[in-house]
């Protein structure tokens, strides 16, 4: 590929990068990663409710990694309640892996903005054939992509497995217990998701603008140009 192309596809890749690091920035502080509804349970069976008396007893909730909103519903109107995570809820929810889903965010944005680094580095400067060159443009979108991915499965096991609507919904309640009835991922989830395809797509522009993949060595190889350092 021509030089002019190689650095304009470079140049798509950074921006793309950038994007997805600003994305990602924009996806850790917007609390819209769960939407659902949840169901008072015993408000319901006490007065046996169902069909449509059934929607009086049934509130809303939304959160992200930082805070939220809930709207409590147990047949005498709904009463509306902030949710934040530190310190409130540490101590009911698994805050370990909730901390890990918060790091490995943070960490998609920082290599995010490293990779978008680089790409312009290679489009415009001198890059070596080391972690400044083809291969650090792999690495770097590879930690990215890894790091989105690993946060979606921990947050995902967080909500479904360790129930964690159920668990900020009986938060502090004393004579009502609540139960999820419905439960989506909500607009930040899906945009981070939408950052980690964005290194993949940058992946498939390195590879498309004549890199090999690292480890992978061509079956012509000249002995003589053994010493050549630079890309292009």
């Amino acid at each position: 590929m021509p030089n002019r192309q190689k650095r304009a596809t470079f140049c798509g890749g950074g921006l793309l990068s950038l994007v997805s690091a600003l994305s990602a920035a924009v996806s850790l502080g917007t609390p819209s990663w769960v939407e659902g509804t949840l169901l008072c349970k015993t408000g319901a069976q006490l007065v046996n409710a169902s069909g449509t008396e059934l929607e009086k007893f049934i509130g809303q909730i939304q959160y992200g990694l930082f805070q939220g909103r809930r709207l409590r519903e147990c047949g005498l109107g709904g009463r509306s309640f902030q949710i934040t995570f530190f310190p409130t809820l540490l101590d009911v929810i698994p805050a370990s892996l909730h901390v890990s889903v918060i790091l490995l965010s943070a960490a998609v944005i920082v290599f995010a903005l490293v990779t978008a680094g680089f790409f312009m580095f290679n489009a415009f400067g001198r890059p070596y054939e080391t972690l400044h060159g083809p291969n650090g443009l792999y690495l770097w979108n590879t930690i990215a992509c890894s790091c989105g991915f690993m946060v979606m499965i921990l947050f995902t096991s967080e909500v479904k497995i360790h129930r964690l609507s159920e668990k900020i919904a009986n938060y502090k309640e004393a004579n009502f217990v609540f139960k999820t009835h419905t439960e989506i991922f909500g607009f930040s989830y899906w945009l981070l998701f939408v950052c980690t395809m964005m290194h993949c797509i940058n992946i498939l522009l390195i590879r498309l603008a004549g890199i090999q993949f690292p480890f992978s060595k061509s079956k012509n190889t000249d002995s003589g140009d053994g010493g050549a350092d630079l890309m292009y």
